[in-house]
C-alpha cells in the first residue's frame, strides 16, 4: 500500500501531506487517521509513548471523547527528505465547556511508501474564553479560504 505523495518531498508535496493529514484529523475517525501510519509506527504525543496502529486509534478514541469540537489547522515549518516538520494549532472545549487553544509542533518520517513512521509532538495548552475562538468553520475539513496559522498571526 502506498499513500501519496511519496519521499523524497519537495516544497509542493512536503504541503500536501501536511493539508492531507489536517484534513484527517479534522474528520475526528480514529480508523481513518490511523491508515496513513505504518502498522508499527511509534509516537511521542506530549507524555505518552504509543506504538502501532491498534494503540493509534486507542489513543485518539480517548483524545476525541475528551477534546470536543476539535479543529485543527496544520502548518509546513520545513522538510528533507523523507522528514517534515509541522506547527499546528487546534481548538476544543471540555466536557464542562471550557475552551483551549491548543498549539505544538510535530516532527514525521515517512517510510518509502508515503506512511508515517514516526511522529514526535510537543504540544501547551491554553484556556480561552469562547469569544476569543478563531476555529469556527463547521466540523470536518478547513475551508479552503479560511485563514492558516501564519494568516492569524499565530
Amino acid at each position: 500500500m502506498t499513500r501519496p505523495p511519496l519521499p523524497p518531498f519537495d516544497a509542493e508535496t512536503a504541503a500536501q501531506k501536511v493539508r492531507m493529514a489536517e484534513d484527517a484529523w479534522n474528520t475526528r475517525d480514529p480508523e481513518k487517521v490511523a491508515g496513513a501510519y505504518t502498522v508499527d509506527s511509534r509516537w511521542r504525543n506530549r507524555s505518552e509513548f504509543v506504538t502501532g496502529r491498534d494503540e493509534i486509534v486507542a489513543f485518539l478514541t480517548g483524545k476525541w471523547q475528551r477534546e470536543l469540537e476539535y479543529r485543527l489547522v496544520k502548518e509546513l515549518w520545513a522538510f528533507e527528505g523523507n522528514r517534515i516538520a509541522v506547527r499546528f494549532a487546534y481548538e476544543s472545549h471540555d466536557a464542562e465547556g471550557r475552551w483551549f487553544r491548543s498549539y505544538g509542533n510535530e516532527n514525521w518520517e515517512f517510510d518509502e511508501s508515503g506512511l508515517m513512521r514516526r511522529r514526535h509532538a510537543s504540544i501547551n495548552d491554553l484556556p480561552i474564553e469562547e469569544a476569543d475562538r478563531l476555529f469556527r468553520w463547521p466540523q470536518g475539513r478547513r475551508p479552503d479560504d479560511h485563514p492558516g496559522l501564519s494568516d492569524l498571526g499565530l
